[in-house]
């Protein structure tokens, strides 16, 4: 996937790729039966289906990235399970985009399951995991870093310490409580539902507004209210939060950035005759 360049007012914001990844379709559409999700997501003989890991680069008076994709860290078992492809990561992304890892300044993440932050570290020449974005502040939820620390039975597959304790011990990691503005433009908005710490990106310039969903909306797919993950360990609030975001991202003309749509980057919400839909623009 090459970086795509979108301009939004004063800021610029660069769509990234770790590579793709694939889990389950049954846990990735929760209560909506195969026959239906199948449609728009084919899964392969192990019922999973093919994911995009989608960071961003969000280019303002700071260069901020959201999220950072599985990393390499992943031993081959689990790499296998999930299928995971890395033959064009986020190193490669970085570097089309012409933009060093000691060029990010801020660094925020979703949440802390493996797929969004496994790529703020990396192992270095003696095997060592350091923060591989080594100038950057790193903002977390509170209440995530709380829950990744001491995950419970159900959370605990998607929580590796390797992927984030390393930034509390170089003195990189920054705890937030509440929504607050990150960059002039750029603001953290807490949504809950997938985990009770789960976080979306507001990025607003000119009169103009983007955002990047993160596993409100993993996928395009996801727009309809019922369509929810099975992975969501507090789904009602998910679709608390979501009924209300549709209908303002339709109001305000939001571009929706896709974190895990292996084929739309970025798109529109439209509603027609009564449905919304997507209109994708990369």
């Amino acid at each position: 996937m090459t970086p795509r360049l979108i301009r939004l007012g004063a800021l610029e914001i660069v769509t990234l790729s770790d590579g793709f990844f694939a889990l389950d379709g049954g846990a990735m559409f929760g209560v909506v039966p195969r026959p239906l999700w199948e449609k728009v997501a084919p899964p392969d003989p192990r019922n999973r289906i093919r994911l995009a890991m989608r960071p961003a680069i969000v280019r303002g008076e700071q260069t901020l990235l959201i999220d950072a994709g599985a990393g390499d860290k992943m031993d081959a078992k689990a790499a296998g399970i999930y299928a995971l492809d890395r033959a064009r990561n986020l190193e490669h992304s970085l570097q089309d985009a012409g933009i060093r890892a000691d060029d990010i300044e801020i660094a925020v993440a979703s949440h802390l399951h493996f797929d969004h932050a496994g790529g703020f570290t990396v192992r270095d020449g003696s095997g060592r995991v350091v923060p591989r974005f080594r100038k950057a502040r790193h903002i977390v939820r509170r209440a995530e870093w709380d829950d990744a620390r001491s995950p419970h039975e159900r959370n605990r597959a998607s929580y590796f310490d390797e992927n984030y304790v390393p930034l509390e011990d170089a003195g990189l990691l920054t705890l937030a409580g509440d929504d607050q503005e990150v960059m002039p433009g750029v603001r953290l908005r807490r949504t809950g539902g997938h985990t009770r710490g789960h976080q979306i990106v507001m990025i607003e310039s000119g009169g103009q507004t983007a955002v990047f969903a993160a596993d409100l909306l993993p996928t395009a797919a996801h727009v309809p209210l019922p369509w929810i993950m099975g992975y969501d360990l507090y789904p009602m609030e998910t679709l608390e939060f979501k009924r209300a975001f549709l209908r303002e991202a339709i109001a305000g003309e939001y571009l929706v950035l896709f974190e895990h749509d292996p084929d739309t980057a970025a798109g529109y919400l439209r509603e027609r005759e009564g449905r919304i839909q997507v209109e994708k623009i990369c």
